[in-house]
């Protein structure tokens, strides 16, 4: 495999975590002024450096992936289930109330299609903050690398909207990967991925908007939004990532996004030393195993050897 190849697909997963540590004591605080950004790793609710719950459902997609030849999506919902189970301290109102309900026994196709007929416009960021380790294993192969986006999604977040982000970023990381610039990322996968028209206006609409015009929710789209600008505004791993963190509301999932396509454009060799190995966090929850650095590089090599086709 080509080293740099390597070495992007390698940002990916490192880059995500380390986007949602970088988020983490941000999360639900407002914007930052723009003279004073935030750059460092810092304590919250977690010590300085720790991954949320963002990173702990990436991690049971990648177990998932590697157990089997293509993504089987009863035995991912039943890693997300251990994974509820283990009583996370953070967890979205959407993905709960579909793990409670799978928790129970109740099939995740039954599970999904209740919670969502009880709010039918609910169209979290959810399994866009997790979908990374299917554009990964699928580096070579851009269909399958969609097919997986949407299923993984299917699981908890059945929304088209959600779909359809999983699907625009695992693309965007596809081109990334394969020394494509951010911007002709960016168009290939507005090529690739059917969008609704709203969805569409407002992923055209997002490298274009000002800083106090993204309002970083946990809306799908605003997450989408707010990593489009932050990766197309800015010009390094570092920068994409303070940008985006500092933009408050739902900063680890922004991150971790970010993350992801900011490691696929510049490279695990871009991502500052001091946040690699600050990085770090228990899992799965309660087993005593501490992931760092070497795990997730680790990890990102067992993921990109998956479908990797001889050469």
């Amino acid at each position: 495999m080509n080293e740099t190849i390597r070495d992007r697909l390698r940002g990916v997963v490192v880059g995500a975590a380390v986007g949602d540590a970088l988020g983490m004591p941000l999360e639900f605080g407002s914007a930052a002024p723009i003279e004073r950004l935030i750059r460092t790793m810092r304590p919250g609710r977690l010590p300085a450096g720790s991954f949320t719950d963002d990173t702990e459902m990436a991690l049971a997609l990648a177990e998932s992936l590697l157990h089997e030849f293509d993504l089987n999506p009863d035995d991912l919902a039943e890693r997300f289930v251990h994974w509820y189970r283990s009583n996370p301290p953070d967890m979205g109102i959407h993905t709960a109330a579909v793990l409670e309900r799978l928790s129970s026994g109740m099939p995740w196709q039954q599970a999904v299609q209740e919670v969502q007929q009880a709010n039918p416009h609910n169209a979290g960021n959810g399994s866009l903050m997790r979908c990374y380790p299917v554009a990964v294993a699928c580096w070579q192969d851009l269909e399958r690398l969609m097919a997986q986006s949407r299923l993984q999604s299917q699981v908890t977040h059945p929304h088209a909207d959600c779909l359809d982000a999983c699907v625009f970023v695992n693309v965007m990381i596809y081109f990334l990967v394969h020394g494509n610039s951010p911007q002709e990322a960016y168009q290939h996968a507005l090529e690739q991925v059917t969008l609704s028209e709203s969805f569409r206006n407002a992923v055209l609409l997002a490298p274009r908007r000002k800083r106090d015009e993204l309002r970083n929710t946990g809306w799908v789209r605003h997450t989408l939004e707010s990593a489009i600008w932050g990766l197309l505004n800015t010009s390094s791993f570092e920068e994409a990532l303070v940008q985006v963190i500092n933009l408050g509301a739902d900063t680890d999932t922004t991150g971790a996004v970010t993350g992801a396509l900011a490691g696929a454009a510049y490279g695990l060799r871009a991502i500052p030393l001091d946040w690699k190995n600050a990085l770090r966090g228990e899992y799965p929850l309660k087993s005593g195993r501490i992931w760092r650095l070497d795990d997730f590089i680790h990890l990102a090599d067992q993921l990109m050897a998956k479908y990797q086709i001889a050469s």
